[in-house]
């Protein structure tokens, strides 16, 4: 009986907004800034207003701003975005959907990669064990931004949350060989290929380390080509003559054992395989 008054009384309370809104809708905007949420109240205010009952009116604020932020007549309806969500996770911090919805609102609705990014920190912040937060961050950071740098520390905040999901590291591990971080990519394939059990997993590290094995060898060599041309004035026709020159004490090999493929009329050198066919 007491949660079927709390909610009757919420519902009324949510339906007075409505009207104040309706009221307010009448004011011309260009007098009144920020006249679409005048009449949501703060979130310290709505917590006296629950009633004790913070879950529910948390639920009642998001459906509302679902479809706030749906209404395309209202042109400033992104100004206050984070306000409103900030509102929902003052009522119930560990309401998880909000989040996730307020920051993809932010990035793909209104274009704001800043507030969709300090949605989800808001998130993590108020729920450190929830991996999610940074996942979706690093998501959106590298699927939208293609910032692989802030990928990878979202990644990194991810996969240290117990429980996260182990695509994480894998993530976090492929960020760091596009950037070429090879000490760190290694690490990382290295702990995935040893601890995994799953066949499917333990190929694709495989085939990263060799993929990251083969950069680093080819860094070496594409180095030692160009002391070769500076002392010689010219590239040499053969690998070996790296070896002869004394620049190299032998020429690496890839992970199968295979020699890089080198072409003497450009200098580029490759694998044998592409590490993604391997």
């Amino acid at each position: 009986m007491k949660k079927g008054v709390v909610a009757l009384i919420l519902s009324l309370s949510l339906a007075g907004f409505a009207g104040l809104k309706l009221h307010l809708d009448t004011i011309p905007r260009a007098q009144v800034p920020g006249a679409s949420i005048l009449y949501l109240p703060s979130g310290r205010f709505l917590q006296y207003m629950s009633l004790g009952n913070r879950p529910l009116m948390a639920d009642l604020i998001y459906l509302w701003a679902i479809q706030y932020f749906s209404n395309t007549a209202v042109a400033d309806r992104y100004d206050h975005m984070e306000h409103v969500f900030s509102i929902i996770a003052e009522l119930d911090p560990r309401y998880v959907d909000p989040y996730s919805i307020g920051a993809m609102i932010a990035a793909s609705d209104a274009g704001d990669m800043e507030a969709a990014f300090r949605i989800l920190d808001l998130g993590l912040e108020k729920n450190p064990d929830q991996s999610i937060f940074p996942w979706e961050a690093g998501h959106t950071a590298l699927m939208q931004l293609k910032d692989i740098e802030l990928a990878r520390e979202y990644f990194k905040q991810a996969m240290e949350i117990p429980g996260s999901p182990p695509m994480a590291r894998r993530l976090y591990a492929n960020a760091s060989t596009e950037l070429s971080d090879y000490p760190t990519a290694l690490k990382h394939w290295g702990e995935i290929y040893e601890t995994t059990d799953d066949p499917r997993v333990k190929k694709i590290a495989a085939n990263h380390l060799y993929r990251v094995y083969a950069a680093i060898h080819i860094e070496r060599l594409a180095k030692a080509l160009g002391v070769f041309k500076e002392r010689f004035g010219r590239i040499p026709s053969d690998l070996s003559e790296l070896v002869t020159a004394g620049l190299m004490e032998a020429l690496p090999r890839d992970v199968d054992g295979n020699h890089y493929v080198y072409d003497p009329t450009t200098g580029a050198i490759t694998t044998a395989v592409p590490w993604w066919k391997r």
